[in-house]
């Protein structure tokens, strides 16, 4: 028990669920996102990152390919308020194939 008579979270630290690293706090309806992306054959390692707020209040929600890095790609997940990075390694092209296939022609 903390001060106060309180419950702390015990630390977050670095471990891996499959092909996911994590390092940061996940939020919510992210795992599901991550699992689906766990399946495809082309990606290798997906690292959710830092989550932020959003300013404009409740907007567009979902998974968003934000941009190609040198090792795969830096996605965005949006739940309304909050913002998480997710970098995934990856075969590039393979990854956009099954990307475009699971998130965009459901």
């Amino acid at each position: 028990m903390a001060r106060g008579g309180r419950c702390q979270k015990p630390a977050m630290g670095k471990h891996r669920k499959g092909k996911v690293k994590i390092e940061h706090h996940l939020l919510e309806g992210l795992e599901e996102y991550l699992k689906k992306l766990s399946s495809f054959s082309s990606v290798k390692s997906i690292i959710p990152g830092r989550i932020a707020r959003q300013n404009k209040g409740i907007g567009s929600k979902g998974l968003f390919l934000k941009y190609e890095t040198p090792t795969g790609y830096k996605l965005l997940y949006k739940n309304g308020t909050s913002v998480q990075e997710i970098f995934v390694v990856c075969d590039r092209e393979k990854f956009l194939e099954e990307f475009k296939a699971t998130f965009l022609n459901p």
